[in-house]
């Protein structure tokens, strides 16, 4: 019937042209099973250079490339997208780890789905693979995975098409006892995440929408029965490219039992607060003056329980940084908690502590007062310069490692073995043997001064000096580092007493 139009017969060099340049990859089979040509795209997915290195045919591609499901599970004979391409099947964005066959360590991720061009008598002509390389997008996700996974922060993942959690870590688990097997594919609702919350309903109409969920107080459901205060806040994220929300929790019980316990009991409550081993304070709202310490504030200050009682910080001049404190005072002035505000501690015997400062409003026998808690993180904080230090002295030339890069990287180990990196005795200079000399002795920096004839600012100066090259920052640790040596002292006094 000639007056009928008629499709236009297959020109294979045009559609060669035509998807050559194609960012998704292109296999062309003939309806025997060869394979006739592959654009770049192709080529660069499998890391050949040149067609026939795709084995020729389907026989020689399945000798030639392993692939697997993303479940780990091979493809066996037969269920190559190829193989079921020329037995007549549709491949439907299949995706599949692939990998040489002599190098299964070498591994991408492609998603292939299939074409067929019929020539005029409806007959299949030319048989296409549309390969599209998904590696980038799982390494991604691979890695988000092992971040979401390793992190202590606790944390779950919900579908946001049915709310129900298709992710849990092990901060989430070690802080509610919740098995995850009894997380996965449960609803939120289900979970009672928001079930006691002020804002609960704020934050359930902003999960509907898939948008940020700001911080909230919220009592989490306990398997047990109980609950756990903590503090939680929403993101939105694509997981496996499907819309996702990422929780995240703060755990604020301890500061509940804190709270309760000083309802319950003052006395109870000044008990646990001394024997914590956690720095920590308590001042009047007010004024900010403090009326109670534990021991382990009085020792990270170096200042005894009678000097702080009744004296504020500034008096103290507890903290290096005077208008960060005094920012601090605002907030809490202001109803405002304090969460790990970096600050520098000052210490009685001139030492310097970097610490991270909480601190929160409650009240203590009908007055209003602030509890403070210190963190001292002065050793992390050398540890995370030195390892930045080494990671910037390598990266300035990769093709050789100095002696001090292999003594840093040492010191390093020591760190992560619990060691506290220091100097010995021999890198201390004469000067600095006395002054530890006369430390071990219990001198003050007066009885120093007086003892070496030197000023008091060149004593301190000294101290700090000796301090910072054998890691220590109070007159204590230094004494238990010389002990620790065998160090008395008693001879580097009399070699500088000769001396002079």
């Amino acid at each position: 019937m000639s007056g009928e139009p008629q499709p236009p017969n297959v020109n294979r060099n045009v559609l060669r042209e035509l998807v050559a340049g194609l960012s998704d990859g292109i296999i062309l089979l003939d309806p025997e099973g060869t394979i006739s040509w592959a654009n770049d795209a192709a080529l660069q997915m499998h890391r050949v250079s040149a067609i026939e290195e795709l084995g020729g045919d389907t026989t020689g591609y399945r000798q030639a490339f392993t692939l697997r499901y993303r479940n780990n599970h091979p493809l066996e004979e037969g269920q190559y997208p190829g193989e079921r391409l020329l037995k007549g099947e549709t491949v439907d964005e299949v995706t599949v780890e692939i990998s040489p066959a002599a190098d299964l360590d070498l591994v991408w991720v492609h998603t292939v789905r299939s074409l067929v061009i019929a020539d005029a008598g409806a007959r299949p002509d030319v048989l296409a693979l549309i390969i599209r390389d998904e590696t980038p997008l799982f390494e991604a996700e691979e890695r988000f995975e092992r971040a979401f996974n390793a992190n202590p922060a606790p944390g779950l993942i919900c579908r946001l098409d049915d709310l129900r959690f298709i992710r849990v870590n092990q901060g989430f688990v070690e802080m509610t006892n919740y098995a995850k097997e009894e997380v996965i594919g449960k609803t939120v609702d289900e979970m009672g995440l928001f079930a006691n919350c002020d804002t609960g309903a704020d934050a359930l109409a902003k999960l509907a929408d898939g948008r940020l969920i700001r911080q909230r107080e919220t009592l989490i459901p306990l398997p047990d029965g109980g609950d756990r205060l903590a503090i939680i806040a929403g993101e939105p994220i694509a997981v496996g490219e499907e819309p996702c929300m990422l929780f995240t929790f703060a755990d604020l019980d301890a500061r509940r039992k804190a709270q309760n316990a000083l309802r319950q009991s003052e006395e109870r409550f000044s008990k646990s607060f001394r024997l914590s081993p956690a720095p920590a304070a308590i001042s009047r709202l007010g004024d900010f003056v403090f009326t109670e310490v534990n021991d382990a504030f009085v020792q990270l200050s170096g200042y005894s329980l009678e000097e702080v009682i009744g004296k504020t910080a500034g008096e103290l001049r507890l903290w290096d940084d005077l208008a960060a404190r005094r920012a601090m005072e605002r907030k809490l002035t202001d109803n405002m908690p304090l969460r790990d505000e970096a600050m520098r501690m000052r210490q009685k015997d001139a030492g310097l502590a970097d610490c991270l400062v909480s601190a929160e409003r409650v009240e203590i026998g009908d007055q209003q007062c602030v509890i403070w808690s210190v963190q001292d993180v002065t050793e992390r904080r050398r540890s995370e310069t030195e390892l930045i230090e080494a990671i910037e002295s390598v990266m300035a030339d990769t093709s050789w490692f100095s002696r001090s890069i292999v003594d840093r990287l040492a010191t390093l180990r020591q760190v992560s073995n619990g060691k506290v990196p220091s100097a010995q005795l021999l890198d201390l200079s004469d000067r600095e043997r006395e002054i530890l000399a006369l430390i071990c002795r219990g001198q003050s920096d007066a009885e120093m001064s007086d003892t070496l004839h030197l000023s008091k600012n060149t004593i301190r100066n000294h101290v700090a000096s000796l301090y910072a090259k054998i890691g220590v920052n109070r007159r204590s640790a230094a004494v238990i580092w010389a002990r620790e040596r065998g160090f008395t002292g008693i001879s580097a006094v009399s070699r500088g007493r000769k001396s002079k």
